[in-house]
């Protein structure tokens, strides 16, 4: 995957800067289907939010994008998700380099049960890097914006910090396997408000050389964070129980929270709903 990936970045870039593009995908958990029918191009470079009520589909979406949901057992996408001009879900692909591409932080801060050092070098090492590993963790830390925190307790625990120096620690692990992309499922929902601007000045620090895809609940956190901001929601299911995900609009955020195409997103946005 590796060595094709790179031949067609060229491509991707003359044709808008395009980074992920879903074509009609669709992700089912067994006979039930979670989201449909998402048509999406992904712009390089920036942040782009999905928001929506609980039961869209949003997260589903997003873990589709580097496969965490093949770890799931019963789930399944239809459609095509493809990053850098190929599918990442042709059998030929590997998803282990398709998750060092394309990195994952979670909602809760998970760090690894070691020191702070090997939170960030144990990725790094399995993946085969060969240079400078000092260098490597202090500059994971430093994108990061935890360095500070971090540079007299490297070799302590990561549970020793705090939840907001926690999650901080994770993006620097995703940031060590030098990934093109990094996914954020709500990774401020377990966070205090100061510990959350960080977060929220972290990520503008660090589309300069990453493309951001982030899920959050908290619409003013899209406004304050977004570049572009896709709005999902959910419908009963046709003679059946449950609702089914789809995406209402895709927009710059500026025009999703002031001028949007939709009524439905009018409606949540200006809280109707939700």
């Amino acid at each position: 995957m590796t060595s094709s990936l790179h031949s067609s970045q060229s491509v991707a870039s003359s044709k808008g800067d395009v980074c992920m593009s879903l074509q009609n995908v669709t992700i089912s958990y067994g006979k039930f289907e979670a989201v449909k029918n998402v048509f999406m191009d992904i712009p390089r470079g920036r942040v782009t939010a999905f928001i929506g009520p609980s039961g869209c589909g949003k997260s589903t979406v997003l873990r589709g994008l580097n496969r965490m949901n093949d770890l799931i057992p019963g789930c399944k996408l239809k459609g095509r998700v493809v990053f850098d001009g190929h599918d990442l879900y042709d059998p030929k692909v590997d998803p282990v380099e398709v998750r060092r591409r394309i990195g994952m932080v979670f909602q809760k801060p998970n760090p690894f049960p070691k020191t702070i050092y090997e939170n960030i070098a144990f990725g790094a090492r399995i993946n085969g890097f060969k240079g400078d590993m000092d260098e490597l963790v202090e500059r994971s830390l430093r994108k990061a914006a935890v360095w500070d925190e971090c540079k007299d307790k490297l070799r302590e625990s990561g549970f020793a910090l705090s939840g907001g120096q926690q999650q901080r620690l994770c993006i620097a692990r995703a940031i060590a396997t030098e990934p093109e992309v990094i996914l954020m499922d709500e990774p401020c929902s377990a966070l205090d408000p100061i510990s959350t601007l960080k977060i929220e000045e972290t990520m503008h620090e660090l589309k300069r050389s990453y493309t951001i895809i982030i899920v959050t609940h908290n619409m003013q956190q899209a406004v304050r964070v977004a570049d572009q901001t896709a709005f999902f929601n959910a419908e009963a299911v046709e003679g059946g129980t449950g609702k089914v995900g789809y995406l209402v609009e895709f927009n710059d955020t500026e025009r999703i929270f002031n001028a949007p195409g939709q009524q439905a997103t009018q409606d949540y946005v200006s809280g109707r709903f939700g």
